[in-house]
């Protein structure tokens, strides 16, 4: 049996299929979420990605769905009974979790940094910093033990490109992407490097502010999210990148909630 993992954000929706047991994702699929969609059409659109790898539908033993947007999560619901999901579970809290959401408003945490929460505690038993590039860009403090103490939200990496591109009427748009060099020559290059150094250079900073406030120094930094290789791949911070953690960390919240229904 497998079990199906959503992880809807304000930009994508990230759909992910783990076998029942492991914690490798078989498949993994994104779509917009911002765009229009009936129940019935994201039904279609499930069956769809699960079509593509030979899959059935009656193979989904439960789902879990992790969402920062609130409407989405209905439409999800009436789409995935559809398909054929009988045990749909929404993570809506970390009551029935084996973690703790040491924060003054823990109804107010994202269900993405519930997920992380989970992932980083199980996968690295360390004290963390979990770098979650999306729409926003998010700073999670999680204890070795699976404790939230809470972070920085950030504006998104493509914000700044995005404000430019609208508010100036002679900059274009670039792609988002690390620069041949830092000094750029013409327009387009330096509009790169400016986007992606900025982007670097304010994880660094934010990170190595964490750290200390946080007391701890050594705090293991993960980093995860569309973007995140190549960041990584320049950050004088960032230790592991792993893509997967936020449909990880859903997967495993989904087999307590099993247990606790």
């Amino acid at each position: 049996m497998m079990h199906l993992v959503l992880d809807v954000g304000n930009t994508e929706t990230v759909i992910g299929v783990f076998q029942a047991g492991s914690l490798e994702v078989s498949g993994h699929w994104r779509y917009a979420t911002p765009v229009p969609r009936t129940a019935d059409e994201l039904s279609l659109l499930v069956r769809s990605f699960l079509d593509q790898k030979g899959w059935s539908p009656r193979e989904l033993a439960r789902a879990v769905v992790g969402s920062v947007v609130p409407h989405q999560t209905e439409l999800l619901r009436r789409a995935l009974a559809s398909v054929g999901v009988e045990g749909v579970h929404v993570l809506e809290g970390a009551e029935a979790l084996p973690i703790r959401l040491d924060v003054e408003e823990p109804r107010t945490v994202g269900a993405d940094r519930i997920a992380n929460t989970m992932a980083t505690s199980h996968l690295f038993r360390r004290d963390s910093i979990v770098v979650d590039f999306g729409t926003a860009t998010t700073y999670d403090c999680i204890t070795a033990d699976g404790v939230f103490g809470g972070g920085v939200i950030a504006p998104g990496l493509l914000a700044g490109e995005e404000w430019l591109g609208g508010h100036t009427a002679k900059l274009p748009r670039v792609e988002f992407r690390p620069p041949e060099r830092v000094i750029g020559r013409r327009t387009e290059a330096c509009l790169q490097s400016g986007l992606f150094y900025s982007a670097v250079d304010a994880v660094d900073g934010i990170v190595q502010r964490v750290r200390e406030e946080w007391g701890r120094p050594d705090a293991f930094v993960v980093a995860t999210g569309g973007h995140a290789p190549a960041i990584a791949s320049h950050s004088r911070t960032v230790e592991t990148v792993d893509p997967h953690l936020t449909l990880i960390g859903l997967e495993l919240a989904g087999r307590h909630l099993a247990q606790a229904r």
